[in-house]
């Protein structure tokens, strides 16, 4: 049982309270999820060229300025970080292609939690409202976020097991139920050379959607093989550079619902998660449909 929410602005004039909005969200949620808590939000797009990059290290006195330093030089590249806590936001001008490789042997202890032109992810162990304190979100300004508060059933509680799991430039994922096919998607993801990093079924998830779109998929249609591939019982919730998606299984088992006014699109667990949001009372509130694709912002 996990709580999963999303908040995406259509009034731009509510941008620089998009922290304030999403909090009560994510901490209405805790009694779903108390275990650990993650966000991502979609802020301060990075310039043509440069890719934003969300790391996170289990030694609150890691050096990034040293990692800032040694990528600059050992690559000949543009590089800057801001440390938040136990994570760090890394901008370059260098090809994630060449910068990720050069991470994962230069200083493989740094988990590369996602990345892209302005998603921001942030996930540790903690209860939901002190996770979103640490890293300061109340205060964020942004377009849109995805959160979740997780209560462990198929993997441990870690930091790195938390969601939302990265998918893609700019993509993340998360999600509340259990799959039971993912042992047999993990094989096979990695038969093609993705690699994890979890027991985490969701992560099993979040790499298949990787694969997909990889593979040359859009969004749309990686959800639509999803929806033949991938077993059990779920609600997903996908962050995207623009806004995000949701999608429930053929069954549909697992609590979701969606409400819409002209200033706002927000999705949650339970409604209780999105009463406090300003015009709630007369937004048009439905529960998504099994085996249907809902997304918002989508360019």
């Amino acid at each position: 049982m996990c709580g999963i929410v999303g908040l995406y602005l259509k009034n731009k004039g509510l941008y620089a309270n998009l922290g304030k909005l999403f909090k009560p969200m994510l901490v209405e949620m805790s009694n779903r999820g108390p275990d650990s808590a993650g966000v991502a939000i979609y802020r301060n797009r990075v310039e043509n060229g440069q890719t934003k990059f969300s790391l996170a290290h289990n030694d609150q006195g890691f050096s990034w300025k040293t990692l800032e330093s040694n990528l600059s030089t050992d690559l000949s590249c543009a590089a800057s970080t801001v440390r938040v806590d136990s994570h760090c936001i890394l901008i370059t001008d260098k090809d994630e292609s060449v910068v990720v490789p050069w991470l994962l042997s230069t200083f493989a202890e740094v988990r590369i939690v996602g990345s892209g032109e302005s998603i921001e992810i942030f996930k540790e162990v903690g209860h939901p409202e002190s996770v979103y304190d640490k890293f300061e979100l109340n205060v964020a300004s942004g377009t849109h976020m995805i959160g979740h508060t997780r209560m462990a059933t198929e993997s441990a509680v870690t930091t790195a097991g938390s969601h939302p799991f990265a998918t893609g430039a700019d993509l993340c994922l998360v999600h509340n139920g259990s799959l039971s096919n993912h042992n047999q998607l993990r094989e096979r993801l990695e038969r093609e050379g993705i690699n994890f990093q979890t027991e985490n079924d969701t992560e099993v998830a979040g790499a298949y959607m990787t694969w997909k779109i990889r593979s040359g998929a859009t969004l749309r249609e990686a959800l639509e093989d999803g929806i033949r591939e991938i077993d059990g019982f779920y609600t997903f919730c996908i962050g995207t550079k623009d806004g995000f998606a949701v999608l429930r299984d053929p069954i549909a088992c697992k609590h979701a619902v969606i409400a819409e006014t002209d200033d706002w699109v927000a999705m949650a667990t339970e409604y209780r998660a999105i009463a406090h949001l300003p015009g709630s009372e007369e937004s048009k509130i439905w529960e998504p449909k099994p085996s249907t694709i809902y997304v918002w912002g989508e360019k």
